[in-house]
């Protein structure tokens, strides 16, 4: 056996040196004969010896299809950039890179940061990949998720033969993040024999990445670029530059499209290039990203919210064509808006066939001359993964059949009332569209979670069963559902199980299951830590609801009169009595406060931009301290801290002779931090 192991290893070796210099560095050193003799013989051992190990590439092909996908916890948050859309953009973000540098120097006379140099990276068009090395081997990859948690897609990535499962760093635990992408020749290539040809790359990558069978992810022979180190447990880098060397040197593909300038004149150049150049990448890109290179920097700056301070997304314009309109429909939303959708004649578009185009509203199409357009020539536009939208007739001419607004909802026929600049189905008790859109909502991933059940699902339920509401789904029965078509023992099991597991779902998402009007994730995250129980919230005035963060007059007055419609009170009381518990979040652990601290006791409002934190975090020191945080100046306003480009609150603030604080410093050691 140990004859046997031996060889393995040394073929394992060898193997992963042939496709380090094939996959990673697009230099094959052996023949494709060659090659499939070396595998063919380690496969063979395998067989024979009874024994596979961890790094072997015959782990590449895919192996049992999984249940589902697991959550993961990265062990350094994911960050969103930033965006510049343009030139006065880009110039706008250095002015504050600048700025923050200059301020940290001139209170660091000692230690000051250098002048800024940046670097230019290709922004690709794929999916995050987050992959986990434990003294040098792969233990676990995920997806990007919300930037704290993903999905693990571990056995997606094995895969896929750039990426290394063992690495020479075996000095404790790294997080490396990169893109995941389907090259455009590997696509082609793919369509001429697939049975059912891929539409676009980005879509194909991201399908075989979120694929619970394997074979499916390697089928479709992924690579990937990796750009960034976001954990590392034994190694610190000086410079961008280090870490890129760094990742090459254990075995990383890294784009060799990066360039490192010292002025931002140079990087504008560089960025005019690559827009010019795009179209001759094998892969999809949509802008160039920006990034400042010396890594104490990059710690002094910091992140707002939800960006790094050091970096921007350069977005590059989007991609016009001309297409015929076809035709134009009118869909009915959850909420009972009534909203156009266009249907054109396909184009190719940034990679992506389009078909299908957004007209936001009956007003919309007048401001776009697209009254009388059907049957002609128009432009569209795709930006990023947004739907395309169409930015109006070729020609001036009414020389198309005209677009009818309806006065009536097409669904139900109820009259349409106009809100604004939307039309909306008033019949939310009876119009199939909208009942079906908030189960469908309330079943999502980022509500109830109730796996497996899709739109489909929600319309067959509601047609055949008379699902009207979330609340009847709790009261479906194993026998109703056997019944349906395509609904089997197995399945109506699993939606009954999947059912009962969402009963306790915590109270964030359950409450943006439930669909509230003018509240979104964010807002209701807010609500479930402010009140931490369902009941509290259902008694909240609307005074109290504008204090709290993120909560205006409109949103206020959305969630009081959510919560005392009939409605709702009598679905909340059919899901509680079916056992739905939504769990609160624990509560924040007891600190004795200093009660001679400036802030304790007092009202505080945030606004503007902190550069030594995000607001978030201030809020919680603040919290902390005793103070009360509210989101508007009023009379009964203690404090106002104003950062860079506060508005309206500051001048409220100064109007009312309330306290303003706008120096850092000021504000650091108030909290004790200076």
């Amino acid at each position: 056996m140990s004859e046997a192991l031996a060889a393995m290893k040394s073929l394992i070796e060898e193997i992963n040196h042939h496709n380090y210099n094939y996959y990673t560095l697009d230099n094959p050193t052996i023949s494709d004969k060659d090659y499939d003799v070396l595998y063919d013989r380690l496969v063979a051992l395998e067989r024979e010896s009874g024994t596979i190990l961890p790094d072997s590439p015959t782990q590449r092909v895919g192996g049992e299809v999984l249940k589902g996908f697991e959550p993961h916890r990265h062990l350094s948050r994911l960050w969103s950039l930033d965006k510049a859309q343009n030139a006065e953009d880009l110039g706008t973000w250095h002015a504050r890179v600048l700025k923050l540098i200059n301020d940290y120097n001139s209170k660091n006379p000692d230690t000051p940061l250098p002048d800024p140099a940046f670097v230019v990276e290709l922004k690709f068009d794929g999916l995050t990949l987050n992959l986990t090395y434990t003294d040098g081997k792969l233990t676990q990859a995920a997806t990007r998720g919300n930037g704290v948690v993903g999905e693990s897609i571990l056995a997606q990535i094995k895969t896929i033969k750039s990426i290394p499962l063992e690495i020479p760093f075996r000095q404790g635990t790294i997080e490396v993040q990169g893109e995941g992408m389907m090259f455009l020749s590997v696509l082609e290539a793919y369509n001429k024999t697939a049975a059912e040809p891929l539409k676009n790359a980005r879509n194909a990558a991201a399908g075989a990445l979120r694929n619970l069978n394997p074979k499916v992810t390697a089928e479709r022979k992924l690579n990937a670029f990796f750009y960034n180190v976001g954990y590392a447990d034994g190694i610190r880098f000086e410079t961008h530059a280090d870490m890129l060397q760094f990742l090459r040197d254990n075995r990383f593909k890294v784009s060799d499209r990066t360039r490192f300038f010292q002025s931002m004149e140079e990087v504008a150049a560089e960025l005019e290039r690559i827009a010019a150049e795009r179209l001759d990448y094998d892969y999809l890109i949509d802008g160039g990203v920006v990034k400042l290179t010396d890594m104490r920097t990059r710690e002094v700056l910091g992140y707002t919210d939800k960006f790094p301070r050091w970096a921007v997304a350069f977005k590059f314009e989007a991609e016009e064509a001309t297409t015929v309109l076809q035709s134009v429909s009118w869909e009915v939303g959850r909420t009972g808006k009534i909203t156009p959708l266009a249907r054109v004649e396909a184009v190719e578009l940034a990679g992506v066939t389009v078909q299908n185009c957004t007209l936001n509203n009956a007003g919309d199409i007048e401001r776009k001359n697209l009254k009388h357009a059907l049957g002609s020539l128009v432009y569209i536009r795709r930006s990023n993964d947004v739907i395309p939208e169409i930015l109006g007739k070729v020609t001036e001419e009414q020389d198309g059949e005209e677009i009818v607004v309806p006065v009536v909802c097409p669904s139900c026929g109820s009259e349409l009332e106009q809100r604004g600049a939307h039309l909306f189905c008033l019949n939310r008790l009876g119009c199939s569209p909208q009942l079906i859109g908030r189960i469908t909502h309330f079943a999502s991933r980022d509500a109830m979670d109730i796996e497996a059940f899709s739109e489909m699902t929600a319309a067959q339920l509601h047609q055949e069963l008379g699902v009207k509401d979330p609340a009847d789904l709790y009261a479906l029965q194993f026998d109703d559902l056997i019944k349906l078509e395509r609904f089997g023992e197995k399945k109506a099991r699993k939606l009954l199980d999947a059912l009962d597991k969402s009963k306790s779902r915590d109270l964030a998402s359950f409450l943006y299951a439930l669909g509230i009007p003018n509240s979104g994730k964010t807002t209701t995250k807010v609500l479930a830590d402010h009140y931490r129980s369902l009941d509290k919230l259902r008694e909240a005035t609307t005074e109290e609801l504008i204090t709290l963060p993120d909560v205006g007059g409109i949103v206020a007055d959305s969630i009081c009169t959510f919560f005392r419609d009939p409605v709702i009170e009598d679905s909340l009381k059919r899901m509680l009595e079916a056992g739905v518990t939504p769990v609160p979040p624990e509560a924040p652990e007891a600190v004795e406060v200093n009660t001679d601290n400036p802030f304790f006791g007092k009202t505080v409002v945030l606004t503007g931009t902190l550069s030594s934190m995000g607001r978030d975090e201030c809020a919680k020191k603040l919290e902390a301290l005793g103070a009360k945080v509210t989101g508007s100046v009023s009379k009964k306003t203690d404090i106002v801290i104003a950062g860079e480009s506060a508005g309206s609150k500051l001048s409220k603030a100064r109007d009312l002779g309330i306290r303003v604080i706008e120096d850092e410093q000021e504000l650091l050691a108030m909290l004790g931090e200076a």
